[in-house]
């Protein structure tokens, strides 16, 4: 697997929260293709320093989400034969950040308004061909 996976016990978000959305942005970028193989729970917990059961829930609501099949005996892999999969995952990625700033945003007391304010600001920004 090229992709490096790192973890941050310290950034507030349970560790096979980071590692799903990790590997969901790995298979959108196409950093990992379909058909190809990830660590096994024991290495990729050996990899990270971490629990096995936190990689193996990670890998559950991966299969749960269609981003990847396992096959015992064989190991964990993305899945193949989708061309939707990794638009969904991009949009799973995408979903989680804008609720991470969404709630980030509330949290320090900006109004929902000033919220959709900087939301359309931004987008105007980086999708100026749609503004």
């Amino acid at each position: 697997m090229p992709a490096v996976l790192t973890v941050d016990p310290r950034s507030g978000v349970p560790i096979y929260l980071q590692i799903i959305e990790q590997i969901k942005r790995s298979v959108a970028l196409g950093v990992l293709a379909g058909g190809e193989q990830l660590p096994t729970v024991k290495q990729l917990a050996l990899d990270l320093t971490v629990n096995p059961n936190t990689v193996a829930r990670a890998y559950r609501e991966l299969e749960r989400d269609e981003v990847i099949e396992t096959s015992p005996g064989r190991g964990s892999f993305v899945r193949n034969g989708q061309t939707g999969s990794a638009r969904a995952a991009a949009s799973d990625v995408s979903a989680d950040a804008l609720a991470r700033v969404v709630r980030e945003a509330k949290s320090i007391g900006l109004p929902a308004e000033r919220v959709r304010t900087l939301f359309d600001a931004a987008m105007a920004r980086w999708f100026p061909e749609e503004a």
